[in-house]
């Protein structure tokens, strides 16, 4: 129990120090940042239920205030930008791609990637065009049109997380816990 908390703790500070990495806001108001890597890493390498408890905790701590999302942003007003949908999908993205992860048994590496790339990419997607087409008022087609300025970052995100997730199975078996 102990160590499920630690681990929930730990990956949530992992998602707000992957928040420091400088980021890239695009023309409508949506940043580039290194933390949909986290979210993934949160899902391959704690499971379903843990890496979208971690995502949940890191929300809430946005929720109260703390600066942890990428430029420092944090509070109740973040949830009232064209990234919400994004936010919104980071638990349900980690929850998905640790579901993946868990129930597919081949190479941890290309299931850890592939269950990123469904679960970080197109679910967290979904959510995130569903956000932008409320906040920005455009059709799911435009919003969804913005978002490809995405992919190319994020499938390259999606790799290393099934990378890091294989490397850390090898040298600590006991660590990856969607495969326990």
């Amino acid at each position: 129990m102990e160590r499920n908390l630690a681990l929930i703790a730990l990956f949530a500070a992992l998602i707000a120090a992957l928040g420091m990495v400088p980021k890239f806001t695009l023309a409508f108001g949506v940043p580039i940042t290194a933390q949909s890597m986290g979210v993934m890493l949160c899902g391959t390498v704690l499971g379903a239920r843990r890496g979208a408890l971690a995502v949940l905790l890191f929300l809430a701590l946005v929720a109260l205030g703390l600066p942890l999302l990428a430029g420092g942003r944090g509070g109740l007003g973040a949830f009232a930008t064209p990234s919400v949908g994004f936010l919104i999908g980071f638990p349900v993205a980690a929850f998905v791609t640790g579901l993946i992860v868990e129930r597919w048994r081949a190479s941890l590496a290309a299931v850890a990637a592939v269950a990123s790339i469904v679960g970080g990419v197109f679910v967290l997607y979904a959510f995130g065009v569903v956000g932008m087409s409320v906040m920005l008022d455009k059709s799911i087609p435009q919003s969804a049109l913005l978002v490809t300025a995405f992919i190319p970052g994020d499938v390259i995100k999606a790799i290393l997380a099934g990378l890091i997730t294989a490397g850390l199975a090898k040298s600590r078996p006991s660590s990856v816990l969607s495969r326990g």
